[in-house]
């Protein structure tokens, strides 16, 4: 069975569904599918976060990161409480445990104002105010931070697009692509899909599609597995709104930190282990031919060696809890081993140049026929809906809706 759509896109996760969203929102009229090859929407990256809504804080000024975070958080507070999304909003801070960490600490402060974040400068004594069993010597207080559940969200906005008549189909990968005149065929375990543009938000697997589809894209993904902890019930009061670290500012990562879910839980973490397969949630997933791919790949020889210290503290800091719990008792020093219990993990797609450098904002690459989304971590999740908006301009000016792609990017330059 063959069939003709204007659109497919690789990969039901929230920037998935977003694109289609903003598509069929914008011109009704075109055919859309959206593709994932697990059973549920957003079941990787997705669906295994810390459930935050961030706020711009961490990222240099002028970035896709910095552009998109401020502006997408608050819309994506809106479409939770408009599609009955459990939402909160909470407040965060940052903090120093040391003395060292003030001159990030600072940096931090410029960018967030930079970004139009609210900051303000905690003292000790404010800290113990607001948290009375967080240790630090300075902070930065965040107002502008939520809880949500980006399952939930995913649920919601494929809901919508049901509505909205997209062709919506899980448990169908993308096998393998074609051509057939200036469509690409894309082939399927239920059929062939025509499409006149496909959108590339494979994830963890979005470098191997933009391959697959005759790219040579400029960045490869390296999977880093973040695995949590949960404070047990009767501790759960020694956090009150979500608290992070200063993060180290060579690296694309947050930190170990303690974030109050909306369902009481306290989740601890992530760290961030090189993963031994795409969807290695564990130690015991392992992919020979992943693993045969990084070896022989210049990138990761690049990686190991600016790295390598980085790399070799997270492992041990997954093997060997009570390193973790070290670096838990940094922030929160009456924590002890036998309040933490494991609470699963989440894999991140960070791409990786190919000397060996980690990405630090979000790489989108248009292609003739295609639009690629190849570095997508957080606050991906957070960016989703002006994401959405600007993946739809570019697949609109590829569709020759110059107008629309117009309105569209006018509508992300006001927000």
């Amino acid at each position: 069975m063959s069939q003709a759509v204007d659109v497919a896109v690789i990969g039901g996760g929230v920037l998935g569904l977003s694109t289609a969203r903003a598509l069929l929102r914008a011109r009704p009229d075109l055919s859309v599918a959206v593709l994932d090859k697990e059973p549920r929407w957003g079941a990787h990256q997705s669906g295994n976060n810390s459930n935050v809504v961030h706020s711009g804080l961490y990222y240099p000024p002028g970035g896709l990161k910095a552009r998109f975070a401020r502006s997408g958080g608050e819309a994506l507070i809106r479409y939770c409480e408009q599609h009955d999304v459990p939402v909160r909003r909470t407040g965060k801070i940052v903090v120093a445990t040391a003395e060292r960490q003030l001159p990030t600490l600072d940096l931090l402060a410029e960018r967030g104002r930079a970004n139009g974040v609210t900051v303000r400068r905690l003292d000790r004594a404010e800290i113990a105010e607001r948290e009375p069993h967080v240790r630090g010597v300075a902070a930065l207080a965040v107002d502008e931070t939520a809880m949500t559940d980006f399952g939930a969200v995913c649920r919601a906005m494929a809901g919508e697009l049901a509505e909205l008549g997209a062709d919506l189909r899980t448990r169908c990968p993308a096998l393998s692509f074609g051509s057939s005149g200036d469509r690409t065929v894309v082939r399927t375990t239920g059929g062939e899909l025509r499409a006149r543009v496909v959108v590339n938000c494979a994830g963890l697997h979005s470098d191997r599609v933009a391959a697959a589809l005759g790219q040579r894209p400029a960045v490869r993904i390296m999977p880093f597995r973040g695995e949590y902890a949960q404070l047990r019930p009767d501790r759960r009061g020694l956090v009150t709104n979500p608290v992070y670290p200063v993060p180290e500012p060579e690296l694309p990562f947050l930190g170990v930190h303690a974030t109050p879910m909306l369902d009481g839980q306290v989740h601890v973490g992530p760290n961030a282990v090189p993963a031994l397969a795409r969807q290695g949630y564990r130690w015991r997933d392992v992919d020979p031919r992943m693993i045969a791919d990084l070896l022989a790949d210049p990138a990761l020889r690049g990686l190991a060696r600016r790295y390598w210290r980085h790399g070799a503290t997270e492992v041990a800091r997954s093997l060997l809890r009570p390193l973790f719990v070290r670096d838990v008792r940094r922030l929160l020093p009456e924590v002890t081993a036998r309040d933490l219990r494991p609470c699963g993990s989440g894999v991140r797609a960070q791409a990786v140049t190919s000397d060996g450098r980690l990405v630090d904002d979000f790489v989108i690459q248009r292609t003739s026929g295609a639009v690629h989304v190849l570095n997508a971590p957080s606050p991906a999740a957070t960016s989703s809906l002006p994401i959405g908006r600007s993946i739809a301009a570019d697949v609109c000016e590829q569709l020759e809706l110059d107008d629309l792609a117009r309105t569209l990017r006018e509508d992300l330059a006001s927000t």
